[in-house]
């Protein structure tokens, strides 16, 4: 037996797509219904684990030996499931996920809509979300079905039939897509980072479960009194019907188009009175800032940690993780500078005193969300992260040469920047201080080919700077990089040059090939970047561009056009993506233990002994595939999750 192919059916009475699979077999009445596999590509054999029928002892022996390799689409749920099914740890190296295999290729994260990309003969079955719906989860309790809250195979043999036929067509389904993907294997290096993720995952980290509870109570005591003085001023019923509160507030002389977060904030600065207090109380009642908190309660698993919540090659462009659950990667920041004060005071209840000495509740609320990430008793948190990881990554694959200087010469970038960009010295606190924030602005929006929109939605009018202003902005920063734009159209004209004439096209470090309908840009860590269908269009400007098939947007799959600029912000994030995987296998290696990773950054939870200098000078080593490239990693050590 080289490898089995398999896939579950299972119950639980937790909402899976709440709270994630760790918690979700966490639950006491979960179970493993159906177990349908294929050992070494032979006939599928769906068991029914349900009506009595066990595992073979060949099977069980596969599922614990490190070199049977175990194939399943999102292969972490059936480990996990498994794991708890079997009462044994089933560790990840020797688990290989179809998703993931699927993700690098550009394809979709959902077995059925890989299936239909594809144009796979065998499918997935559309009958499978009602069945499902019928055994794998709870029911309600009718006159109709005896009052159960649970329906078993005898309840209605013949789904139960149909639902069998369903899991023995999902592994089908599942063995022909990686039969396909596997023309392009993903490189044993990305299983090994896979392994290290899913490790990640099942450690988890804490939950200050009352930091959290309080904070939910905190929210909706807050809530109510703000609504209710809202109910009193207005005399509406429900003053967050925007249609309510709009004729309200014309019947006070003021007209707004839209209650839109930005419209109310432009119309503060000229209202007065209760139409004053009361758009206050919208912009207050419009803040979510409990949902992580909620979330929180929901994924947190007997052991007081959340498991589970980093999807390995989350964005399927570039291979970075995505959020799951809790969504780890947009976390609010936190610029309260008494953090622990204010900490205390809501973990204790304390919410009239959070009201005095706070400007806003859900203000703070939000920005104590990172707190409620806590380290186990007797450790601590180091968290360690690159400085301007993509902006010398940029760098040094333009050469612009005065860039590296300053990152050479360990400078601040947004001063350099702007010293580059209008000719004069730049210091942080110091001479021309007031142009930092010109050239912090700059390198944030304009390295992808960013112009005037990009700056405004990065929040340049916000920072102070005048709309007339930004286009020279632009003008003037590009002058001062004219390698990162020269990158930009030497990109462009590879792309292109790989779909046009399906010839491999090498640049720098980087490649540019056309294969089987996908184009594949080689990175220098040994992964590929992979664009479905490319083909050449005109853009509205009468220049070549690129359109190729993706997940738009709107989660949906679509054509989606691109050009130099973008294909270089996918290449710069993936190396950097590159970058902070290799950093974690290092100190994985060296023995610390990770918890979660945002971005650029690694949490590991460490003996208080520890010294965080040495974790930062392990991620600050220079992968052998960027030879030249200067990394830099800081750090701090916090008692809770915090940005520093």
């Amino acid at each position: 037996m080289k490898q089995i192919n398999i896939d579950i059916e299972t119950y639980s009475g937790a909402d899976l797509t709440k709270t994630g699979v760790y918690k979700y077999v966490d639950s006491p009445d979960f179970d493993v219904l159906l177990f349908g596999y294929s050992v070494d590509r032979g006939p599928v054999i769906t068991l029914d684990l349900k009506r009595g029928e066990v595992l073979p002892e060949a099977i069980m022996a596969g599922l614990k030996d490190k070199t049977v390799l175990k194939y399943a689409f999102n292969a972490q749920f059936e480990r996990v499931c498994l794991s708890k099914y079997l009462g044994e740890y089933l560790e990840p190296d020797s688990w290989r996920c179809t998703m993931v295999a699927s993700l690098y290729l550009g394809l979709p994260g959902s077995l059925a809509a890989v299936g239909v990309v594809l144009g796979l003969e065998k499918q997935k079955l559309q009958s499978g979300k009602d069945l499902i719906r019928y055994f794998s989860m709870p029911c309600k309790a009718t006159k109709v079905n005896g009052g159960r809250t649970r329906n078993q195979p005898e309840d209605d043999i013949e789904k139960w039939n149909l639902y069998k036929e369903y899991n023995t067509r999902d592994v089908e389904t599942e063995m022909e897509i990686m039969e396909k993907v596997g023309r392009f294997p993903v490189p044993d290096f990305l299983w090994k980072q896979y392994a290290l993720d899913q490790r990640i995952n099942d450690m988890g980290i804490e939950l200050d479960m009352q930091l959290v509870q309080q904070a939910i109570a905190c929210d909706e005591e807050s809530h109510n009194r703000y609504m209710k003085r809202a109910q009193e001023l207005t005399g509406l019923e429900n003053p967050n019907s925007p249609i309510q509160l709009k004729e309200w507030l014309q019947a006070q002389g003021v007209n707004i188009a839209s209650l839109a977060k930005a419209e109310v904030a432009d119309m503060l600065k000229t209202c007065t009175g209760d139409a004053l207090e009361v758009l206050e109380l919208r912009q207050v009642l419009s803040k979510s800032s409990v949902k992580k908190y909620v979330a929180m309660e929901t994924c947190c698993c007997n052991d007081g940690r959340a498991h589970g919540l980093l999807q390995f090659y989350g964005a399927n462009r570039t291979g970075r993780w995505a959020g799951r659950l809790i969504q780890v990667q947009n976390l609010p920041q936190n610029h309260i500078p008494d953090l622990k004060v204010a900490r205390d005071l809501v973990k204790g209840g304390l919410f009239e005193a959070v009201e005095l000495l706070y400007d806003s509740i859900p203000d703070t609320l939000s920005q104590l969300i990172r707190t409620a990430f806590v380290p186990k008793k007797g450790y601590k948190f180091m968290v360690a992260d690159f400085s301007a990881i993509e902006a010398r990554v940029i760098a040094w694959l333009a050469g612009e040469k005065w860039r590296l200087e300053v990152f050479k010469n360990n400078g601040d970038i947004y001063c350099a920047s702007a010293s580059q960009m209008f000719g004069v010295p730049v210091e942080k606190h110091g001479v021309n201080s007031h142009l930092r924030q010109k050239g912090k602005i700059s390198e944030l929006a304009l390295g992808y080919g960013g112009s005037v929109g990009a700056m405004i939605s990065m929040g340049a009018l916000d920072m102070g700077l005048e709309e007339a202003e930004l286009k020279p902005i632009v003008d003037v920063w590009r002058q001062a990089n004219p390698s990162i734009v020269q990158l930009w159209w030497d990109v462009d004209k590879c792309v292109l040059k790989a779909v046009k004439e399906r010839q491999p096209v090498k640049f720098k470090c980087l490649e540019f090939v056309y294969e089987s309908g996908i184009l594949f840009i080689g990175l220098p860590s040994g992964r590929r970047l992979a664009y479905v269908k490319p083909r050449i269009i005109q853009n509205e400007y009468g220049r070549d561009e690129i359109s190729y098939e993706g997940v738009g947007t709107g989660k949906r799959w679509e054509r989606i056009n691109s050009y130099g600029p973008k294909f270089v912000e996918n290449i710069i994030q993936g190396m950097s993506r590159d970058i902070l995987a290799e950093a974690m296998g290092r100190l994985s290696a060296a023995g610390y233990k990770i918890v979660i990773h945002v971005h650029d950054e690694a949490v590991i939870e460490a003996p208080m002994e520890a010294k965080l200098e040495d974790a930062c000078q392990i991620m600050s080593v220079t992968p052998e595939w960027t030879p030249g490239l200067i990394l830099n990693a800081a750090g701090y050590e916090c008692s809770f999750y915090q940005k520093d």
